[in-house]
């Protein structure tokens, strides 16, 4: 038996956003190294650049971050 199996099977109901692909999956089907997630839904998954836009414009508007 292998240590590390070829893919991660995906669960029904956990939704990522495949950076590499530009599309919504549901259950992990591309790498780790190119998903976000997981997302509850798949309009969350949808959402989830916009969503780490917003982060990174406020992580480098904090002043706490501005050194």
């Amino acid at each position: 038996m292998a240590l590390f199996s070829k893919g991660t099977p995906g669960k029904p109901g956990e939704w990522y956003y495949c950076v590499r692909h530009g599309r919504v999956e549901e259950g992990p089907e591309c790498r780790a190294a190119d998903r976000l997630g997981p997302y509850a839904t798949r309009e969350e998954a949808a959402q989830a650049i916009e969503h780490t836009r917003d982060r990174e414009r406020d992580w480098q508007n904090d002043p706490r971050w501005n050194d």
